[in-house]
């Protein structure tokens, strides 16, 4: 019988191989290949501070409020209109909604000074407003997606009149009840120290910091898995999509990104009433709007109860929560969210704008 420590570091020898072998095709066909991703139409109709709004093509349009997605500042938007079959913002505009995008860019060393106050009240105001003028909508809902969530239900709170249905998915807003891995790291950074330092948050912390998530799921065995499906090129395209995603991840605003972890993360200040955008206390009860809040049951990077206490906080006397089996990602870019999500926020939605004679 052979020693069990000389098999196992066997298995761990094969698997090492196997991992270099991945990362490797994988630099390789990432260098020799144009990985494309965002493939719905969309126009895009304003560009202004690297901040765009994009506006996908739709002709057959059946629901008059206009939608804007309103992604996270960390990674690109892109992640929702990933692959056609596995497209959020396709499904959506395939059910006859009136969709636009918001894409925060990239900031600059110049920007290290901005903040919740010019993301949201400046620059997210702004997009609205086009919107509005571009759509003959007096409202628009908000469709917001983990840090764009949190986002969406602070303008929310803030513009309330410009609002007319407010949907969540994964959002932060009760960190006390967050227990996840980020939250605890989040909880625990000196983020004046490395603004400080640095200006804004280096994308290369941003990739280090979910490597440390799940380092043998995401630094080891997906290159694993790469080689074993290499030959499948239905799952090496989505791979290589993917994997372009991960690392191509923007600065964080220095100002805001010290907001998030000091507010938001340590002091708990948006569950708690205390946090100040642009001169107003936000305050989550004061949001009366339909609310349809969707959870993932497995998220490793928002807690599901960190973003379920949202229905708890607001006075909306429409609001709706959904708890799916899945996670973080699966909640936008999986046959579930195909299939099953998008399917049942779409038929919300339209009752919504029937509801408004619209």
């Amino acid at each position: 019988m052979m020693d069990p420590y000389l098999l196992f570091a066997q298995a761990f020898n094969d698997t090492m191989t196997k991992y270099t072998e991945g990362l490797l095709k994988t630099q390789e066909f990432m260098s020799k290949n144009k990985i494309d991703v965002g493939s719905t139409p969309a126009d895009v109709i304003y560009v202004g501070r690297k901040i765009r709004l994009l506006h996908y093509k739709n002709e057959q349009i059946k629901h008059k409020v206009p939608i804007i997605v309103v992604y996270a500042l960390i990674n690109k938007h892109y992640i929702l209109d990933l692959q056609p079959d596995r497209s959020f913002v396709g499904n959506l505009v395939r059910q006859g909604f009136d969709v636009y995008m918001v894409d925060w860019g990239v900031p600059e060393p110049i920007d290290k000074h901005l903040t919740f106050d010019d993301y949201i009240g400046r620059y997210l105001d702004r997009l609205v407003n086009m919107v509005r003028d571009n759509s003959s909508s007096e409202k628009v809902t908000l469709i917001g997606y983990c840090q764009g969530g949190t986002m969406s239900t602070m303008y929310t709170a803030l513009k309330q009149e410009k609002v007319a249905n407010l949907v969540t998915i994964a959002p932060v807003i009760d960190t006390s009840k967050d227990n996840s891995v980020v939250a605890t790291l989040c909880k625990s950074i000196d983020a004046d120290r490395i603004i400080d330092a640095y200006g804004n948050l280096p994308a290369e912390f941003l990739h280090r910091f979910y490597t440390m998530l799940k380092p043998f799921s995401q630094g080891i065995y997906k290159y694993v898995n790469f080689v074993n499906n290499i030959d499948d090129e239905y799952f090496r395209s989505n791979f290589l999509r993917v994997e372009k995603w991960l690392y191509d991840t923007p600065a964080i605003a220095g100002g805001l990104f010290k907001q998030w972890i000091n507010d938001i993360y340590k002091r708990n200040a948006l569950a708690k009433g205390e946090f100040y955008l642009c001169g107003k206390r936000i305050d989550l009860r004061s949001i009366e709007v339909p609310l349809f809040n969707i959870v993932a049951s497995d998220d490793h990077l928002v807690a599901p109860q960190c973003s379920i206490t949202l229905n708890q906080y607001v006075s909306s006397e429409d609001k709706t929560l959904r708890v799916y089996t899945c996670g973080h990602i699966g909640l936008i870019a999986s046959k579930l969210s195909q299939n099953v999500i998008l399917p049942e926020l779409g038929k919300w939605l339209s009752r919504k704008m029937l509801n408004n004679n619209n």
